[in-house]
């Protein structure tokens, strides 16, 4: 086993720049290990829907590890109008991820999966073994089918090939880092773009829908700290849930509210009810993670949201949106 501990990892991040990737770097920069060296690759290093240029980007760095998080995102909207390029293009990235990891006899590879791709009609909390029981919520289909293979994927390399291939169902993750944007961004970032204009702009604070969808919420630097877990000790090619638990599940009514108090908006809050709710609860069983780290504390809503928005005020200018 020394021989095996002092040998160099080279751990190779896709989509190294985006919400998890930059979690990522601010965590290791303060847990890194001696003998591991990391890599955060962004879209300027090649594109991953290339086989040819992500051959190349295996063979400049070497990677011993690599977590998966490259992906072609959106939020609901945007899910809905293009379904057939989340679908492609997804398909492309985890085909040529997959197989170059095989080529290189990459020891560990770690994918991020999504709640939003489980079945749609299901009992509820929804854990690991449920992902293939029906079909995915008709909203997002294009994107949940191709990570839906990743799954599949990960099983069959071990069978095949006896790849340490495994996945992340991380719940809906938000921070620092994140995709502001109103339009194509996800709840909490879109929420608090739109706060900060409403504040700026002495208007009032309008959340698409009703507000009374349930999510869970994982706040990116928790979810760093487990995904750099999965990658040194968790060795299965079952996936594992990383997610506050289902008593932790807070409405986007809720969400707004702490919004509203951390950019501290005291204007008029409106529920507009004419926009669509999308998937009502999707509560995902954390149980398997708590059977491996059951002291692991997470960040309260409130607290996250407040770090969140303070970077995206002090990072106005320079954050995407």
């Amino acid at each position: 086993m020394a021989e095996e501990s002092d040998k160099k990892s080279v751990v190779m991040v896709t989509g190294g720049s985006g919400l998890v990737g930059s979690a990522i770097r601010d965590y290791v920069s303060e847990n890194k290990k001696e003998n591991e060296e990391w890599v955060f690759l962004s879209s300027k290093d090649g594109d991953l829907r290339d086989r040819g240029a992500t051959e190349a980007i295996f063979d400049k760095f070497k990677p011993t590890h690599v977590i998966h998080l490259a992906a072609k995102v959106g939020g609901l909207f945007a899910n809905m109008a293009q379904k057939v390029e989340f679908y492609r293009e997804n398909v492309l990235i985890n085909d040529n991820i997959m197989e170059c990891c095989r080529i290189h006899k990459v020891d560990k590879l770690v994918s991020f999966l999504s709640t939003c791709i489980f079945p749609d009609k299901t009992k509820y909390p929804i854990d690991e073994t449920m992902l293939h029981d029906g079909p995915p919520h008709p909203s997002n289909e294009g994107y949940a089918y191709a990570k839906r293979l990743i799954d599949t994927m990960n099983r069959a390399y071990a069978e095949e090939y006896g790849c340490n291939f495994t996945s992340i169902i991380p719940t809906n993750i938000y921070g620092p880092h994140d995709n502001f944007s109103i339009q194509n961004g996800h709840v909490i970032p879109g929420l608090i773009h739109k706060c900060y204009n409403a504040k700026k702009n002495n208007t009032p604070f309008t959340i698409w829908g009703s507000g009374t969808p349930l999510r869970q919420f994982i706040y990116s630097l928790d979810l760093a700290e487990l995904t750099v877990w999965v990658m040194r000790d968790y060795h299965s090619p079952e996936p594992i849930t990383l997610s506050v638990g289902e008593e932790d599940e807070v409405s986007i009514k809720d969400v707004a509210l702490s919004v509203a108090k951390a950019m501290k908006f005291e204007g008029e809050v409106i529920f507009d009810t004419d926009k669509a709710d999308g998937q009502f609860k999707k509560t995902a069983d954390n149980k398997k993670l708590r059977s491996f780290r059951p002291d692991y504390k997470f960040k309260t809503i409130d607290e996250g949201i407040q770090k969140s928005v303070d970077w995206f005020n002090e990072n106005y200018e320079t954050a995407r949106k």
